[in-house]
């Protein structure tokens, strides 16, 4: 899989989304926006799930669809923040929680073959080796089981990137995996018939403080390692503001985001077996 490494501490994406966890929700409009969307193509594929992960659940967005949708199954909610978990499983019913695991979701912390399907909205992009995280996805999830998943592309936030770039060489913006380099990835880690699609989203903003400020308000601001540390200083902040508002239309300041929609299968046993076979045939 030819994707471009970084490294972003757990300590401080953890540290980040506590900090977040109450003010998640009321500035989280995109997010929700994408987990709503990404929910919607579960209505086109034929899906009986008795053990579900919702992988990097946040506060929970996806807990209650998916239950509805779902009725017979068990939802195990996994993410790194434990303030996170506590605000998701507010999102059950009395009779009908969530199941919650503080994990890493590059160390997942299950059996082989125990889910029939993995949801994870906008989660991957946090992940520091991606294909080991799809092995994992693959080894969790049980034969036929399936993969959704949302994540951004590297347009995300183009104008702050570009922005920031004209000031320092500090990392204020992370990298984000292209969608072809994700559909190839799924493929070489042995997942099958994958389908992936990109949109942009553009969210518009008065200023570039409220949209740091949103960033900072659901965690978003950990950086990868070489990201600037300590406050912005005023100075920084108006040569920042400066070169933002080149964008600027209607009075309003534009943020992109390009988000990434995929899912892919995890091979039948059968399937499995027949391409085992093809394969010391052609070793013979």
């Amino acid at each position: 899989m030819s994707i471009s490494q970084q490294y972003i501490s757990k300590q401080k994406i953890r540290r980040a989304f506590d900090r977040a966890a109450n003010s998640y929700d009321d500035a989280a409009v995109l997010q929700k926006e994408v987990c709503s969307r990404l929910l919607e193509k579960l209505e086109y594929i034929k899906l009986s799930p008795q053990l579900i992960l919702d992988a990097g659940v946040g506060t929970g967005e996806a807990v209650a669809p998916l239950m509805k949708r779902y009725k017979k199954s068990r939802l195990v909610a996994l993410d790194l923040s434990e303030r996170m978990l506590a605000k998701a499983l507010a999102h059950g019913r009395l009779l009908r929680k969530p199941e919650l695991v503080c994990a890493d979701l590059e160390h997942l912390p299950f059996c082989e073959n125990s889910f029939e399907l993995i949801f994870s909205s906008l989660t991957l992009q946090w992940c520091n080796d991606m294909p080991a995280t799809m092995e994992d996805f693959l080894r969790v999830l049980k034969p036929g089981g399936l993969l959704m998943f949302s994540t951004f592309g590297p347009d995300t936030l183009k104008e702050l990137r570009s922005c920031w770039s004209q000031i320092d060489d500090a990392v204020h913006v992370n990298e984000f995996t292209d969608m072809h380099d994700v559909g190839d990835g799924l493929l070489q880690t042995g997942f099958a018939d994958p389908v992936m699609e990109a949109e942009t989203i553009t969210v518009n903003y008065e200023s570039v403080d409220k949209l740091m400020e949103d960033l900072r308000a659901i965690g978003a601001n950990a950086t990868a390692e070489g990201g600037r540390t300590g406050l912005t200083t005023p100075s920084v902040l108006t040569k920042l503001r400066r070169a933002y508002d080149v964008y600027r239309m209607d009075m309003l300041l534009p943020a992109s985001y390009e988000v990434v929609y995929g899912h892919a299968w995890k091979p039948a046993a059968s399937q499995t077996e027949k391409h085992e076979l093809r394969v010391n045939i052609t070793e013979l």
